[in-house]
């Protein structure tokens, strides 16, 4: 027998000891039900320990929070902090301890907190990346995703056994194999894998072996799923899905009662969770810029209004969590660590400016057409930019497809109201997608289609960034002479291999907001405006144009440059006057015979040459 079947083998035996012992340490009221199945304990919901556990992105950092039901009892409170990313957090079925992966040692492991003391151990400790853990239902094993190879895998660990080896249940170098959901019964887990060509759920029978073991189980083409996990008892499965058709992303329900039926949509939302019983989910929702907390009722029903989160969500799971009281001191401390500002403005002196409007300044050793952002926005893209290299290992902000577009310079057709005439957005430079070294993953939103853009770290020994998980959209694509990627304006690409930083999550921590595509974006590539981000501070455009420019400027057709702090007199370009036919001196009338060269008025129409304006 081969290594592989060994392995293979002894994983069936293990896992079907894990099915076996599923009784969970009786923490609240539980309902046991021993079946022929092994069906885990049922712990019914309610009571001051019922909570919503989730990990969101601030200040550039995901961190660990809890609330409960009702937040009027116990608001978001934090729970871990520190210069580091604490995600994906997975309640144990005994419901005493907190999986979730972080990179808090400098390379991302699994890690497991005592939920009565706040202790933290280390579970994994590799340098390759380790995430999305998944408990068995006797809280002894986690299945979890891990980057092996140049490709994301799901493998499964011992908790409290150090000695036991790292078993995979996925070793397909052709697919992405991620986000694990261990279901109760202990044979089956689902998981998210693109083997079919886009993001789908597959279930693994554990029982079974080679490609007999993998079964597609939603199978939606132009649409990629995410986050799949049980109900309680198995019995059903909940995912989220981001469709290219408007009307058909957000959560759906699959019944494994009635396998081969499709499944059905609850509400929106990027990430949900169940309740103890099943009768409740809590989901995520999300605009262009800004992630929702809500809930839902097995009808579809609105439990909750959508209430704002601090940042990105980066996990999500809701149970009867058996905490102390008070909490432990950790959670304290951790509670009391407000997020410090990344940064503030700060404004330059210059010379005066009429109307109390505000000017451009330059910012240092960037490499743009115009090197100038507006003065209360520079200092917010020089602390983003010195992320970024920290992030990336490398100054990915020196060189800009564009900052500030003076009022002087036409853009492209359709984006004559473009956020860079405002000196508030800037443009990546493109090229680095041409290179290679920046891709985009599509999102559509309502009827708007907006980008998630990841730019490749420098070093790649899993030290920075993170595995891209989904696929990115191929927007070159279009020009490959084929008809239905031409009409969608590309096609979703391979999964690109290496640790990727999230451009578009960092910049949003730094209030730089991305902008949605042009409505024809799939016949001009232009519009796409997927390198673009813009610091709008609640602004409209026309407001954010009247901070630099007088009303007058923006209602005629003659176009001035705004007041900068090193002003110069530089000639506006304006037509040249073409001759006539049957050219000939044309004559003014006028007080004073003598021929002048500017022009007077007259009864006698002539051709009238705009001087350039400069506004001081």
């Amino acid at each position: 027998m081969s290594s592989r079947k060994l392995i293979l083998a002894f994983l069936i035996l293990l896992l079907a000891a894990c099915s076996r012992n599923t009784e969970a340490t009786p923490v609240a009221e539980v309902e046991n039900t021993p079946s022929p199945t092994a069906t885990p304990s049922i712990i019914r919901y309610g009571g001051e320990n019922n909570f919503i556990i989730l990990s969101i992105e601030e200040g550039g950092y995901a961190h660990l929070f809890i609330q409960r039901e009702n937040p009027q009892d116990l608001p978001l409170t934090r729970i871990t902090s520190g210069t580091w990313n604490d995600t994906a957090p997975a309640l144990s079925p005994d419901r005493s301890q907190l999986a979730f992966a972080s990179d808090r040692s400098g390379f991302w492991d699994l890690y497991v907190m005592n939920l009565q003391t706040g202790s933290i151990a280390q579970v994994t400790d590799s340098p390759q990346y380790d995430s999305a853990p998944s408990w068995s239902p006797d809280s002894q094993w986690l299945a979890f995703e891990t980057y092996v190879n140049d490709n994301l895998e799901i493998s499964v660990v011992s908790v409290n056994d150090r000695t036991q080896p790292i078993l995979p249940v996925t070793e397909n170098p052709a697919s992405s194999d991620h986000s694990p959901a261990w279901a109760p019964d202990g044979r089956n887990l689902a998981f998210i894998s693109n083997r079919s060509g886009d993001s789908d759920v597959w279930l693994a029978n554990l029982d079974l072996a080679g490609e007999e073991r993998y079964h597609n189980l939603s199978n939606t083409p132009l649409a990629a799923e995410n986050h799949p996990v049980w109900n309680f008892d198995g019995s059903k499965l909940l995912w989220s899905s981001t469709s290219q058709t408007i009307g058909f992303s957000g959560l759906y329900i699959w019944n494994a009662s009635e396998p081969t039926r499709s499944a059905q949509w609850i509400g929106e939302g990027i990430w949900g969770a169940w309740n103890e019983t099943a009768e409740k989910i809590v989901a995520i929702t999300h605009s262009a810029n800004q992630n929702y907390l809500t809930a839902y009722d097995m009808k579809g029903s609105l439990l909750l209004l959508p209430t704002p989160l601090s940042g990105q969500a980066r996990g999500l799971v809701w149970g009867f969590a058996n905490l102390p009281n008070p909490f432990p001191a950790s959670f304290t401390q951790a509670a009391g660590q407000a997020p410090v500002a990344l940064w503030s403005p700060i404004i330059t002196p210059g010379p005066e400016v009429p109307n109390q409007r505000w000017y451009v300044v330059p910012i240092a050793d960037v490499q743009a057409p115009y090197p100038q952002l507006h003065d209360l926005v520079d200092e917010s893209f020089n602390a983003l930019r010195n992320r970024v290299i920290i992030e990336t290992g490398w100054d990915v902000l020196a060189s800009l497809e564009n900052a500030f577009i003076p009022l002087t310079t036409t853009l492209d057709p359709g984006l004559l109201e473009d956020w860079l005439y405002t000196g508030r957005a800037v443009a990546v430079n493109s090229v680095m997608a041409d290179s290679g070294w920046m891709v985009a993953l599509r999102e559509d939103i309502g009827a708007q289609t907006y980008w998630r853009v990841y730019v490749r770290a420098m070093i790649q020994d899993g030290s920075l960034g993170e595995p891209i998980h989904n696929a990115p959209w191929n927007l070159s694509a279009r020009y490959e002479l084929d008809p239905a990627a031409y009409e969608q304006g590309g096609k979703y690409g391979p999964v690109p291999a290496g640790y990727w930083v999230d451009l578009t999550a960092l910049s949003a921590a730094y209030n730089w907001e991305r902008l949605p595509a042009l409505p024809n974006w799939r016949t001009y590539y232009r519009g796409t405006r997927f390198n673009e981000f813009a610091l709008t501070s609640g602004l409209d455009w026309y407001s954010a144009m009247r901070e630099l420019y007088p009303v007058e400027a923006l209602t005629t057709p003659t176009r001035v440059l705004p007041p900068s702090l090193t002003p110069t007199r530089t000639s506006t370009p304006t037509e040249t006057p073409r001759p006539t036919r049957t050219p000939r001196p044309t004559y003014t009338a006028s007080l004073s015979p003598t021929p002048s060269d500017t022009p007077q008025p007259s009864s006698t129409p002539t051709l009238t040459v705009t001087p350039p304006t400069i506004i001081p």
